[in-house]
């Protein structure tokens, strides 16, 4: 049976009166790609900090590499890296002095450093960048580089909050087949992101979190299957006649009204069911005006559990007024 490298259990924090995470409880298994999905504000980066020792525990327990987080901070540091969403590497040193530096901060010997460094340049293909500046770098290469940084030290776990913000598709796909080749080398990642394709394609099990609370957690697929088998879109002249209709059929899981169509949630084959909600709803007179039919994705997911989509545009969760850490940390800081 795999171990829980994360536990966490009853946990809560408050800004003032904003009560950022909610009683949330969730462990980690040793090994795996887990991410917590959710919009800004949602409590994401707030977990991260707690976890990773940079805000103090206000309610519940959490543990990260068997280590208590409150009371054994300095060795759950040693067992952790760290990457977060804004860039925190030398811009005036090299790729390689960057790396450097952060081996001797964890007394890593000149033979480990080297060794190290030539493993995670040749991850992050930037073999041919080690002795330029960082500020000539690419935003996607310096992405990397706080990637390599924080395997510098071979954590336990490995935080990324947001890793591939502001990335186009085709660097951020890259990006996700670094983490799975970390994966591959045992390192458990946690991850926060609002991506929903980054959390599908990437994640062995996902926590959707929202207002500070965790809503559901599993795979992908057990994500996706517990909405049905089918989604069917409908437009039609008379949405609420046709609601009350869909839900009198016993294949049909559940009828959500949108603004403008019905979203139907179908517990097996469209292909057998479709006919029968087209019959019944031509024999009440009314008129289809569009039909739209899809597998479940986990923007669906996340509409069904949440009653809403992601939330643009919102503020960053607070993270000002960090303390200054007594010790070094296997993170990029």
């Amino acid at each position: 049976m795999t171990a829980n490298v994360i536990e966490v259990n009853g946990l809560e924090h408050s800004y003032g009166s904003v009560k950022a995470v909610d009683n949330i409880s969730f462990a980690v298994k040793e090994g795996e790609i887990f991410s917590f999905l959710g919009p800004n504000g949602a409590g994401k980066s707030t977990v991260i900090n707690i976890l990773t020792t940079l805000r103090k525990i206000q309610k519940g327990e959490a543990k990260v590499n068997g280590y208590d987080v409150e009371r054994e901070s300095k060795h759950v540091r040693q067992s952790i890296g760290i990457v977060f969403q804004m860039l925190c590497i030398d811009h005036e040193m090299t790729v390689c002095e960057n790396l450097e530096y952060h081996g001797k901060i964890y007394s890593m010997s000149k033979k480990e450093r080297k060794e190290r460094i030539d493993e995670l340049l040749k991850l992050i293909e930037l073999e041919h960048k080690r002795d330029t500046l960082v500020k000539d770098l690419s935003g996607g290469m310096k992405r990397r580089l706080e990637l390599a940084r924080g395997l510098m030290t071979k954590p336990a776990v490995l935080f990324l909050d947001e890793p591939t913000i502001g990335f186009d598709i085709q660097t951020r796909m890259r990006m996700w087949e670094y983490l799975r080749e970390i994966k591959r080398e045992g390192t458990t990642i946690f991850l926060t992101t609002h991506y929903m394709e980054e959390a599908d394609q990437l994640s062995d099990r996902i926590s959707i979190i929202d207002h500070g609370k965790i809503i559901v957690t599993g795979t992908s697929e057990e994500l996706k299957n517990k909405l049905g088998k089918d989604l069917i879109y409908l437009e039609t002249d008379d949405n609420n006649t046709v609601a009350e209709i869909l839900r009198t059929i016993g294949s049909v899981k559940t009828v959500t009204e949108d603004t403008k169509s019905l979203r139907v949630m179908i517990g097996e084959d469209v292909t057998h069911v479709l006919p029968q909600i087209i019959d019944k709803i031509r024999k009440a007179g009314i008129d289809i005006t569009t039909i739209n039919i899809k597998k479940p994705s986990m923007d669906d997911v996340f509409v069904h559990y949440t009653g809403h989509g992601l939330r643009e545009g919102e503020p960053q969760e607070k993270v000002e007024g960090l303390e200054p850490m007594g010790e070094p940390m296997g993170v990029s800081a």
